[in-house]
This record gives structure tokens, C-alpha cells and sequence, in this order.
């Protein structure tokens, strides 16, 4: 009850926390870069305009992926950094398995200078779209 008596009476500060959390995770969210749906990919992918990188693990890559898909499990992208240098200026599209993982290795690959999209929902949303997938 104390609870709701504070937020009507601090209607004001709440009000700005709640702008603030927003903000902080709209900006967070920017930073590790935008995010595509499976159509503008598809249309990336046809028009060779990107790379992708399949932040899987290996076991998972290789039950199937998105066709030209360069497998780098997220917990490898630091050792494995530099074999993207020769990307450096195309655009890369990072794709996981339901668009978590995505966002972190996101952030550190755009500090490191790179062009970073994301897939919305991961490969989890390319198969819902019943999309192909081969296996390597």
C-alpha cells in the first residue's frame, strides 16, 4: 500500500526514472547496432551487400544455417577478432540463436570500428519464417 502512496506523491521522479531506463536502453540497444528483420537480410544476403556471422556454437552451426554464413561462436569472438579485419568495411549482420547473444558481441565489434547489424529473433525467426537453412 506504502508503495502506491509513494508513487502518487513522487509522480514526478518516478516519471523521470522511468524515462531514464528508457533511454538508457534505447541508447544500449543502439549501440550494438541495428536491428533487421528476416526480409531486409534476405534482401542484403541477394544483393551480397553483407556478411553474416553466426554467433552459434559449432554444434548448433552445423545442424543447419543461413546459407554464406561464417560460424564464430560468441564466446570465441575475441580470440577469432581478427579474422573479420578483411570485412572491415562491408557491412556485418550477426545472427544467434534467438537474438540475445547478438547484442553484446554487437557493441564490442562497433568499439572495434565495424559495421554491425543484427537479426531480429535469431535464427529462432528464420526458421519460424520457414526460411532455408543448409548445412555446412
Amino acid at each position: 500500500m506504502s508503495f502506491f502512496v509513494f508513487i502518487s506523491e513522487q509522480w514526478m521522479l518516478v516519471s523521470g526514472l522511468l524515462v531514464l531506463i528508457y533511454v538508457f536502453a534505447f541508447s544500449e540497444q543502439k549501440k550494438a547496432g541495428k536491428q533487421l528483420s528476416v526480409h531486409e537480410l534476405t534482401r542484403l544476403l541477394n544483393d551480397e551487400a553483407a556478411i553474416l556471422i553466426d554467433l552459434r556454437d559449432s554444434k548448433e552451426y552445423a545442424a543447419g544455417c543461413i546459407t554464406s554464413a561464417i560460424n564464430i561462436p560468441s564466446a570465441k569472438l575475441d580470440s577469432r577478432i581478427s579474422e573479420l579485419e578483411k570485412y572491415r568495411t562491408q557491412k556485418i549482420v550477426l545472427v544467434d540463436k534467438i537474438g540475445q547473444q547478438a547484442a553484446p558481441a554487437g557493441r564490442k565489434l562497433r568499439l572495434a570500428g565495424y559495421d554491425i547489424q543484427r537479426l531480429r529473433g535469431g535464427m529462432g525467426e528464420w526458421m519460424h519464417q520457414s526460411l532455408p537453412v543448409v548445412t555446412p
